[in-house]
């Protein structure tokens, strides 16, 4: 019997080993230059190489296919019992319960996944999955470069293209939805065959509109309501007023008689701080302010006339409307289409009181009226060419935007920075200002459209994504840069040193003014005294005094020296 062993080596670890020496160098090959050649050349002096060590990279562009999101639904029916037992008997139920819990299978099975559960808790109470380790750090943005990319556009799907003339986003920040109102608000100027309706989009599918609301008008104004995301109102074109459920269907729950509602388009309204959430008001150009409540639209709740104190024979369009809980459950404010904004007050002591403070400052309607969300006292408003900020002890602005070369057509204040507000623009650009850093010039503009006016804006309540319509139906979503909605140290607390200093300021004008006024008056008046004498009372006066002063033998005529 043979017996065969074999070994296992690698080839360096066996055999002889090579063996290396110095030698002289040897020349191999010689290789003449060729004096022919050299005249197909040209010398190149200096020679410039550069030589990189990192790798050779290309870039190489890629239109991935479109990823299109739908939402589907499905319904669960209770199944899985026994034949003999019916789930629709609660007895039946029980009685089959209790016999499965005395079973010994079942309690090993509980006992057994028991054990696995509390093993999944210890390790969750080990370790916070959830934890933010950089939640006390801020960065500071002051050094970058502002900018806001576009992330996609709403387009009005119809084919007669109507403006987006109103813009709302869903309050729930985790349900990124928003609700466009289009319509073509020149007078007969709506061409036959247009639809009515308006669109929810969601920004995750921002193809196809997520949502329709169709209206016996198309819609001026939408708003979702604050309490219950699924409810919006609307004011129409003809001066109604409506509220859909999404959980209801398309068409609106309910709608105001024509005969109750405004005479001109409803152009914007609001929703009230109440404790049923079904309270909200609307404002339209026929001076009107009407207060609904959504559970029965037969008729407005209570209605106010727009007249001013000084002048109550005018009666003021309204075009905006601003709403703010935290300035007074009773207080709003209007922006009318004479370029005036009224404070107003619901619940005033005395009814002729419920329109209070005029503040007159614009040459055209008030399209915009905001509140700064982290000091009330102060607003801002938006009309002809200018942005105007105003406190609301003062009649005239503290701060003032320069005046541009084109109508401002809307803006608001950013939710998340004191400093920070938006304005959009009638050739199509936005502009984004942030006083924390500059004054006299936008931080940021950018070019929405080529020409097309802006008609719409609002921003979402994280300041991170905002929405801008426009005249030809599209509404843009962009996504700012986190130095434009990230809070800066101090910035509230130096926002607010800078409009005390400008309230200040404005007081000290108002007080000089004053007095010049009153100086002014003054010196009226002293001329008025010298004036109630005539003129021949002063000829008589001088006649007697030079004849008291006369010499003997010397007469003076009528005529007095002085008009010589």
């Amino acid at each position: 019997m043979e017996i065969y062993y074999m070994y296992a080596k690698t080839r360096k670890e066996f055999g002889r080993h090579a063996r290396f020496d110095d030698e002289p160098c040897e020349v191999v090959s010689d290789i003449r230059p060729e004096p022919e050649l050299k005249q197909d050349y040209i010398e190149r002096n200096p020679v410039i190489t550069t030589v990189q060590v990192v790798p050779d990279l290309s870039e190489h562009e890629a239109n991935t296919q479109q990823i299109t999101f739908a939402d589907r639904g499905f319904a669960h029916v209770e199944g899985g019992w026994p034949k003999e037992v019916d789930p629709t008997e609660p007895e039946h139920v029980i009685r089959y319960r209790k016999k499965v819990e005395k079973d010994e299978a079942y309690i090993a099975s509980v006992a057994a996944l028991g054990a696995e559960v509390e093993d999944l808790v210890r390790q969750n109470n080990a370790v916070d999955i959830y934890e933010e380790y950089f939640a006390g750090s801020q960065a500071d943005h002051s050094s970058e470069q502002p900018y806001a990319k576009t992330l996609t556009v709403f387009r009005d799907p119809c084919e007669i293209k109507r403006g987006a003339s109103y813009i709302s986003w869903n309050p729930d920040v985790e349900n990124r939805k928003c609700a466009v109102a289009y319509s073509i608000l020149g007078f007969q100027q709506q061409p036959e065959g247009m639809h009515l309706s308006s669109y929810i989009w969601d920004v995750n599918a921002p193809n196809e509109p997520d949502f329709e609301l169709r209206g016996p008008s198309q819609l001026c104004c939408v708003n979702y309501n604050p309490k219950d995301t699924n409810v919006l109102s609307g004011g129409m074109y003809n001066g109604q007023v409506g509220y859909w459920d999404v959980r209801k269907g398309h068409t609106p729950v309910d709608t105001s008689p024509i005969e109750k509602s405004h005479r001109d388009p409803c152009y914007d309204m609001d929703w009230l701080q109440s404790k049923t959430g079904t309270e909200c008001f609307s404002v339209s150009t026929d001076g009107m302010v009407f207060w609904w409540d959504t559970r029965r639209l037969g008729e407005p709740v209570e209605e106010l006339r727009l007249v001013e104190k000084s002048n109550p024979d005018v009666v003021l369009g309204a075009v905006s409307v601003e709403y703010e809980s935290i300035a007074g459950p009773t207080k709003f404010m209007i922006g009318t289409e004479q370029g005036t904004v009224l404070m107003c007050n619901r619940k005033a002591k005395n009814p002729a009181d419920r329109v209070g403070t005029s503040y007159h400052g614009h040459h055209g309607p008030v399209y915009s009226l905001e509140r700064n969300p982290f000091n009330p006292k102060y607003f801002m408003s938006i009309g002809d060419w200018s942005a105007r900020i105003w406190m609301e002890d003062l009649k005239t602005p503290i701060m003032t935007t320069r005046y541009h070369g084109t109508y401002l057509t809307g803006g608001t204040w950013s939710p998340t920075r004191p400093g920070v507000f938006f304005t959009i623009k009638a050739d199509g650009e936005m502009d984004v200002w942030d006083y924390y850093y500059k004054q006299d010039d936008p931080t940021l503009s950018v070019k929405v459209t080529e020409g097309t006016p802006l008609t719409s804006f609002n921003v979402q309540d994280t300041g991170r994504l905002v929405t801008v319509g426009a005249a030809d139906g599209s509404a843009t979503l962009m996504e700012l840069c986190e130095g434009l909605y990230t809070p800066q140290p101090n910035e509230k607390q130096s926002v607010n040193q800078m409009f005390d200093r400008e309230t200040k300021r404005e007081k000290n004008l108002e007080a000089a003014a004053k007095d010049a006024r009153n100086a002014a008056k003054r010196a009226g008046n002293r001329r008025d005294e010298f004036k109630e004498v005539s003129d021949d009372a002063i000829a008589e006066v001088e006649k007697n005094f030079l004849n008291m002063t006369v010499k003997s033998g010397e007469t003076f005529s009528d005529k007095s020296p002085l008009d010589a």
